[in-house]
């Protein structure tokens, strides 16, 4: 007789219990960017809506933004940290290749020896972490989880390109996972289209730096392309998770759409046709984008600023280099 082999469930329902933030030490204004690029502040607003970004000092890694915001999650969530069994981060900016910011992260916090990797979706990480954290708990393969966005673009930043330089900042935002009695997360829609892989992403490999044959690669993007592609197809998107959660635009308190461009999100919020009971998230004017920690960072201020969203419903919406997309509406805590 063939021995039958366990196979383990878990709860059947999850939701975030708390989001955490670290957001990079200095205020960045318009004017301390605008020569290299021969730009103007006038002209960086009018296109982004950005005022100021946070970027973080040199001493500072994406490593330690990641452990100050899950810290905050973690104590604000009221789970012990020696029963966080999971920690996922979404990052493109570790500053090894390995080892991975998570297993570091995990001890940093007391969460060792939880189960710990990496992800590389981009601006669409901490959507992928989140689904990600439902379903390995919802699977029985851990009982609470921490999802971490982590950041450091200026690492990656070259000062004198117009195309992206100005927007980016530093960060980590964080969020605790773990199981419900009632549904919290609403079904992922996510995907990809490498098609276009190179609308944005980094100009050059590592290889190629190290042998002499490119600089130190840095982001790079096609603004227009990315700017077409973010509002008609992932208004798309928005759209399936919010039916896949089996609720309408009215159902929703808020709306946080990763922090790319300000005009990408009033346009988004105009094609979505949301109400204007729906708090959006525009976390972009001080911050900047932030990648794989807008989505949470955005999240955690609106949830400062506006208290009584506790309990509602948040559609959350990453997308970005690689074109890879994620989407989900959770109940916010």
């Amino acid at each position: 007789m063939t021995p039958q082999l366990i196979q383990p469930t878990g709860a059947a329902h999850t939701r975030i219990y708390a989001y955490g933030a670290a957001r990079g030490e200095n205020a960045i204004p318009n004017e301390d960017l605008i020569g290299p690029i021969d730009s103007s502040d006038e002209w960086i607003r009018q296109r982004t809506g950005i005022i100021t970004r946070v970027r973080a000092q040199a001493d500072t890694s994406a490593i330690d933004l990641a452990a100050d915001a899950a810290a905050e999650a973690i104590e604000r969530s009221g789970v012990p940290a020696d029963q966080i069994d999971a920690v996922i981060v979404a990052t493109i900016s570790n500053p090894k290749q390995t080892p991975s910011v998570s297993a570091i992260v995990a001890d940093r916090v007391g969460a060792n020896p939880a189960a710990a990797y990496d992800l590389n979706a981009a601006c669409a990480g901490f959507a992928y972490g989140v689904a990600q954290a439902d379903a390995l708990i919802r699977a029985g393969a851990a009982h609470y989880a921490v999802v971490i966005g982590t950041e450091k673009l200026s690492d990656i930043v070259d000062p004198t390109d117009r195309s992206i330089s100005f927007l980016l900042g530093d960060g980590a935002g964080a969020v605790v996972v773990g199981p419900s009695e009632t549904p919290g997360i609403g079904p992922t829609i996510w995907g990809s289209d490498g098609s276009k892989a190179d609308a944005v992403g980094m100009n050059h490999t590592l290889t190629e730096f190290r042998d002499g044959a490119a600089p130190w690669p840095t982001l790079r993007q096609e603004g227009p392309t990315v700017f077409r592609w973010a509002v008609w197809e992932m208004v798309k998107v928005a759209r399936q998770a919010i039916e896949a959660a089996g609720i309408t635009p009215d159902d929703l308190a808020a709306f946080v759409p990763h922090q790319a461009n300000m005009r990408i999100i009033d346009e988004f919020a105009k094609q979505l046709k949301l109400p204007d009971s729906v708090v959006i998230g525009r976390d972009i004017e001080t911050t900047g984008n932030t990648s794989a920690a807008s989505i949470p960072l955005a999240t955690h201020r609106l949830l400062e600023e506006h208290p009584e969203l506790s309990g509602g419903l948040a559609l959350q919406i990453g997308f970005g280099a690689g074109l890879v997309f994620g989407a989900q509406v959770v109940v916010l805590p």
